[in-house]
């Protein structure tokens, strides 16, 4: 990407993807980005698990029955976990690293997209966070707050038309209301 503000506009949640793998550079770059998001107080409290395997895949993408079936297509997922007892804010932690994740991702050229896990349940009623923790054992102190899905995009989507951002949302000094 040229510079950050186009990877920003360009940036589009990619849900289809090619079959070719992720060089394992650009994985460990990913990972890497997450271990550089900043926590809270340096808390770290965030656990990857890093999953490529397509039988692992197909599991975890039954998840929740709407919103999950990327899962199963990506080359990558990573399930980003957090230890709520090292951090207050434990979910700010846990998306600021994901996020960070995704914009590697982007900059290396390849798409992904946010999985929500955390309140969401199974086709069964199973919460999805519980599910996806007995499916890769991930301990129970650990709750699952996304799955993060990578790969060789297979779909084009077009950048942010930035005319069309919301600036009456921003505020300045303090709250004005929308004329």
């Amino acid at each position: 990407m040229k510079d950050f503000h186009s990877l920003l506009v360009c940036r589009r949640s990619i849900r289809r993807y090619t079959p070719e793998p992720i060089a394992p550079e650009h994985v460990k770059l990913i990972l890497e980005a997450g271990l550089l998001a900043p926590t809270s107080k340096s808390s770290r409290p965030w656990q990857f698990i890093a999953v490529e395997d397509k039988e692992m895949l197909e599991k975890l993408a039954a998840c929740k029955p709407a919103g999950a079936a990327p899962i199963a297509g990506c080359a990558l997922a990573i399930v980003v976990a957090v230890d709520q007892a090292k951090s207050d804010p434990w979910i700010e932690d846990a998306s600021i690293a994901a996020a960070y994740m995704q914009l590697q991702a982007a900059d290396l050229g390849l798409g992904s997209c946010w999985i929500q896990v955390r309140g969401r349940f199974t086709a069964d009623n199973i919460p999805s966070e519980e599910y996806v923790a007995e499916q890769l054992g991930i301990p129970e102190e650990y709750p699952v707050v996304c799955i993060l899905t990578f790969g060789h995009k297979n779909e084009d989507r077009k950048c942010v038309d930035t005319s069309k951002l919301l600036w009456e949302k921003v505020h300045i000094g303090s709250w004005k209301p929308a004329q």
